[in-house]
């Protein structure tokens, strides 16, 4: 059984393919012509035999036969059909068992081998394309249009509308040669619609995005009429939406119709757009009854949040309480269509970890927040809108609309809602309710009483009670570290309490903690300016201007540190930027006025210290003086209005009554001067001066009235004479006690007698007077700002000085209605 089988030896193992180039050697034909036997053979009688000619018919055509092995031979067949070998036009063929096809005779004799023919070189280049013909230069041209497009695209994506509106101008001019050049060429139907439309539809876009809406609507009433371009009717919602921009509802109802009626009923997203553009235009045109209809039958086919709010808007609009129920809980019950849980890994495989941290901060995850917080945003404000209006007080509304969100899947807003709740007390003054709700709240989770804390302690800080405002600051702070409100309310009560350097450490954590918190960084700057660290608070303050940039507060303080480092150009410089803010503050501009006084500047500071009067008339240091002004420029009759304002003022105060009498005096009006000296005499009948001038008028005058003026006169003088002594004796026989008290009395004295002083300066000459040094709104303890917590998120809100410190609905941050009602 095994003898058939043999084993290949050992030895043999490194020629495994011995044999395969063995070949018969027969069928060698490169030495034939050497092959002895072979050329006696083809010598032969049977090689020289003639062809029988007497079979073949006359139409036969002899052909030179070959052999296969060089000799030639004008035999044929007896069929008249050639051989095998027969050569054929010139080109020998080969005899098929020999040699292949496509072998010539020449590689019989030593030529070289060469099947493809790459002895013959490289195939001749083809012939160039005329670059001036027809064909060409329509390539070429639409090749620039096509560019010009792209790039006016890209430019306006960049935000450079100009230039993006010239080169589609450009796109334009050039495919309208390129139209004419082709219909010389070829016939219409070849005509480039798609660039066409391309070039008229950018040109379009960018004719609208310049506000050129004429221009605009005519080149989309190009494409719209063209019949040529297929979906062309879609364009009608973007004039629709010119037309929306223009005003002209009627004509934008009408476009986005006509667009409706172009899209199919398969493109079910497109309609509910267009659907939505003619609910906004009613709403804008005040037509509300027919914005319901659209926005029903929208959440009647696709419900979602835009169009779940502006139903809810517009039965507010028309009164309807029952559907303003209804449209909101339509608003609560709309899907986010979010999965919360495929950001939590479900085991402890390191790959499936790995992938979701990856997707817990991708795009879409931020899509999916972004939409979240639109969703509550347009909750929170339907709430607010129609809890006041829904029930009979605004309180039972909140409890209906927390009820409902508490049943959704919005169960986090509910708390939100009772601090709006509280805030809508606030505004109405009852601070018990707001204060009592607020305390409820502290129970619940860290987050809802970090923010219930935080504006316990903003109210008790404006109260003043500092103690219960530090208290629920600590609280707030315990609950939520990272709560930046928290901790600039913690840094007010200590501020408050005169401990600056600790103040600064929590503005300092609240800024690490949020660098957008605008209240902190303002704090930050007033506490470095009262350690009169003044570079540093000068540097708080241009960084607070960097991201407030028209915040009146902060252009003031800077104005108000330079003039502390005693820079009073730069101080003005600043002040003209809030007076650009402002320009009706009239504490700004007699600030103005007081440092161009200093600068000696006496027409400017006049010009400014006139518009503070123009503007708030009762400044008693602006009065003064304007009226010192006048009476240095020696205008007495004007200087008398001013000082009338001011005994208008203070009528307590004989100085201003004695101005005006002097300028009547001076001015030569001497009976309306006597007049008034008798009417300040009734009104104070001791004043020493006042007689004085009575006596002398009268003598002047030669009225009888002298002598008893001049009585009064020495009565008074003796009566102060006789009150001096009492004073003197007093003081000889003073105890130690006594003296004290004196001492302290004198003290008075001396701050009476030197407001007293600055009357007689006014009434001698009334020189200019500096102006109050007072910061903008502001007093020693109230430059701190409260710092609310709005249940949408942190606020960031304008720093606000002592003097505005009230509850407003600024501190709140409301949401306004009309924000959402545009169209995509």
């Amino acid at each position: 059984m095994m003898q058939n089988v043999h084993l290949a030896p050992e030895t043999d193992e490194d020629d495994l393919y011995s044999g395969y180039n063995d070949y018969n050697p027969i069928y060698d034909i490169e030495e034939l012509e050497n092959d002895a036997a072979f050329q006696q053979a083809v010598r032969t009688s049977h090689g020289r035999r003639p062809p029988i000619t007497a079979k073949i018919s006359s139409t036969a055509v002899t052909r030179p036969i070959a052999t296969g092995y060089g000799s030639k031979t004008s035999l044929a067949s007896s069929i008249g059909r050639p051989m095998t070998g027969a050569i054929q036009d010139g080109v020998t063929r080969p005899m098929t068992a020999v040699r292949a096809a496509g072998f010539t005779k020449a590689a019989l004799r030593g030529s070289a081998f060469d099947p493809l023919g790459q002895s013959r070189g490289p195939a001749p280049p083809l012939e160039a394309k005329k670059k001036d013909s027809p064909e060409e230069k329509i390539k070429q041209l639409e090749k620039e249009v096509n560019e010009l497009v792209e790039e006016s695209c890209i430019a306006s994506s960049c935000g450079d509308l100009k230039l993006a509106l010239e080169k589609a101008k450009d796109a334009g001019r050039k495919e309208r040669v390129l139209v004419r050049q082709r219909e010389q060429v070829t016939t219409p139907e070849n005509i480039n619609l798609d660039l066409t439309y391309s070039v008229l539809f950018n040109l379009a876009s960018q004719y609208s995005v310049n506000e050129m809406y004429a221009e605009a609507l005519n080149t989309y009433q190009v494409i719209v009429k063209n019949k040529m371009f297929s979906n062309a009717g879609i364009l009608k919602m973007n004039m629709g939406n010119i037309y929306l921009k223009q005003r002209n509802y009627s004509k934008a109802i009408k476009f986005y119709r006509m667009a409706l009626d172009q899209v199919p009923s398969v493109n079910k997203q497109m309609r509910i757009k267009i659907m939505q553009n003619i609910g906004v235009t009613f709403i804008q045109a005040g037509q509300y009854s027919d914005a319901i209809n659209s926005y029903e039958h929208i959440m009647s086919m696709a419900p979602n949040l835009k169009a779940g709010y502006n139903l809810t808007i517009c039965y507010f609009a028309v009164g309807d309480r029952e559907k303003m129920k209804k449209a909101f809980q339509k608003l609560i019950a709309v899907p986010l269509e979010i999965d919360e849980d495929k950001y939590i890994s479900p085991s402890d495989d390191p790959h499936t970890n790995l992938v979701t941290e990856a997707i817990k901060n991708d795009h879409l995850r931020q899509m999916e927040r972004e939409r979240k917080a639109m969703a509550e945003k347009y909750i929170m404000t339907s709430a607010k809108l129609i809890a006041p209006v829904i029930e009979t007080s605004f309180a039972a509304g909140y409890d209906w609309c927390v009820e409902v969100v508490k049943a959704s899947q919005y169960v986090e807003l509910a708390n939100d809602l009772e601090i709006n709740k509280a805030v809508t007390y606030l505004r109405q003054k009852d601070y018990n309710q707001a204060v009592e709700i607020l305390k409820m709240l502290e129970k619940k989770d860290s987050r809802v009483k970090s923010a219930a804390a935080t504006n316990l302690s903003a109210l008790y800080y404006m109260g003043k009670d500092f103690a219960q405002a530090s208290s629920y600051a600590d609280i707030a702070v315990n609950s939520d570290r990272y709560n930046p409100a928290a901790l600039t309310n913690k840094g007010n009560t200590v501020f408050a309490n005169g401990d600056y350097e600790k103040a600064a450490e929590f503005y300092k954590e609240a800024l690490r903690n949020d660098s957008s918190c605008t209240e902190a960084l303002y704090n930050i700057g007033l506490t470095y300016e009262k350690l009169n660290r003044l570079d540093e608070a000068l540097d708080c303050f241009l960084k607070l201007h960097a991201i407030l940039r028209n915040s009146a507060e902060v252009l003031y303080q800077i104005a108000s540190i330079y003039e502390l480092m005693e820079n009073p150009s730069q101080a003005i410089e600043w002040l003209m930027q809030v007076v650009s803010v402002v320009p009706t503050d009239p504490q700004v501009l007699s600030k103005l006025g007081e440092l161009y006084d200093h600068e000696g500047d006496k027409s400017q500071a006049f010009q400014y210290y006139y518009e503070s009067y123009r503007y708030f008339p009762c400044n008693i240091e602006v009065i003064e003086w304007l009226g010192a002004y006048y009476i240095d420029t020696q205008f007495w009759e004007k200087a008398i209005q001013y000082f009338e304002r001011a005994s208008l003022i203070q009528p307590t105060q004989v100085k201003w009554q004695l101005m005006v009498a002097s300028c009547f005096r001076r001015s030569g009006n001497y009976q309306k001067a006597l007049d008034t000296y008798k009417d300040t005499h009734r009104k104070f009948p001791e004043n020493v001066e006042c007689l004085r001038f009575l006596v002398r008028l009268c003598t002047d005058l030669g009225l009888k009235d002298a002598q008893e003026y001049a009585r009064k006169l020495k009565r008074l003088e003796k009566m102060k004479e006789i009150r001096e002594q009492r004073i003197k004796s007093g003081r000889d026989g003073s105890g130690g006690s006594r003296g004290k008290r004196e001492g302290s009395a004198s003290g008075d004295s001396g701050q009476n007698y030197s407001a007293s002083s600055k009357g007689e300066r006014l009434s001698a000459r009334l020189r200019a007077l500096p102006g109050t040094n007072e910061p903008y709104e502001s007093s020693s303890n109230k430059e701190i700002d409260a710092s609310y917590v709005d249940p949408l998120g942190p606020q960031i809100e304008r720093p606000k000085t002592a003097a505005k410190k009230r509850i407003d609905e600024d501190d709140f941050a409301d949401e306004e209605l009309g924000d959402d009602l545009l169209p995509e």
